[in-house]
């Protein structure tokens, strides 16, 4: 694997799932982390395991720009430096269709996911060093679309625009923005999810999206660590503007 050796990350949405599962590759592998979330006692348990000398976490709602300039500073207080950008932060919205879907959920779900990955690009952008990584976490549905999930299609969609912007808008420092696009990965999360969506029991649920995925399974959050691992490190260095789909072949 490519080297991320000394190198400092912040990640929304850190406090668990992909978030803590990405942290916890990069302490191991030499880099530090720094963890914005809104859940302060995870936060604080994820900070306690992965040590103080490697990390460091703030609270803070990404569609507040007062709370992400804030974090992004104790951050370049605690380190010094920002390397790394992995936008993580994320909620599901409501499963209805279109003609049922609340307004109110819709602009929600809108303001976390595009407007919380603007206001991250606006307040790291500037201190990202050359060469920086800025990975942002949107979804197998950010390359397709599913029934009953306008909201959080149309934010992960977005979020892909958003991308290509900023990778043209930063390259000349040689600075690269890529998004993610997992498919159904074994989290709390996407548990909550899949029942909402089937009505079935959590094992039941589980079972039914096994059999969408032509690998025939989910994700675990520390294979789609491996892949933001890939594109923090010097092995993606001319890899930019790109969508890379961890999805088991839903895609395909």
């Amino acid at each position: 694997m490519g080297s991320v050796d000394g190198r400092v990350a912040l990640i929304t949405g850190g406090e668990s799932g992909i978030g803590l599962a990405t942290a916890r590759l990069l302490v191991e592998r030499g880099a530090h982390v720094h963890l914005v979330g809104v859940d302060h006692e995870a936060l604080r348990a994820a900070g306690k395991e992965l040590g103080p000398e490697r990390s460091a976490v703030s609270v803070a709602d990404v569609t507040s720009a007062a709370q992400v300039r804030a974090a992004v500073g104790e951050a370049l207080d605690r380190f010094g430096r920002l390397d790394v950008v992995f936008s993580n932060a994320g909620i599901a919205g409501d499963i209805a269709g279109i003609e049922d879907y609340s307004e109110d959920v819709f602009r929600r779900v809108l303001d976390v996911h595009v407007v919380g990955t603007f206001l991250l690009l606006k307040h790291t952008l500037p201190h990202l060093s050359r060469g920086g990584s800025v990975i942002i976490n949107s979804s197998v549905v950010g390359l397709t679309g599913e029934p009953a999930i306008s909201g959080y299609a149309a934010a992960k969609h977005a979020q892909v625009g958003l991308m290509r912007v900023a990778a043209l808008e930063v390259a000349a420092r040689g600075i690269r923005v890529n998004s993610i696009h997992p498919g159904p990965t074994d989290t709390p999360f996407q548990r909550a999810v899949e029942t909402a969506a089937t009505g079935l029991s959590e094992v039941k649920a589980f079972e039914a999206f096994n059999s969408m995925i032509p690998l025939g399974r989910h994700a675990t959050p520390e294979e789609i660590a491996r892949t933001v691992f890939y594109l923090a490190s010097d092995d993606s260095e001319f890899t930019t503007g790109a969508t890379l789909a961890v999805d088991g072949g839903m895609t395909i």
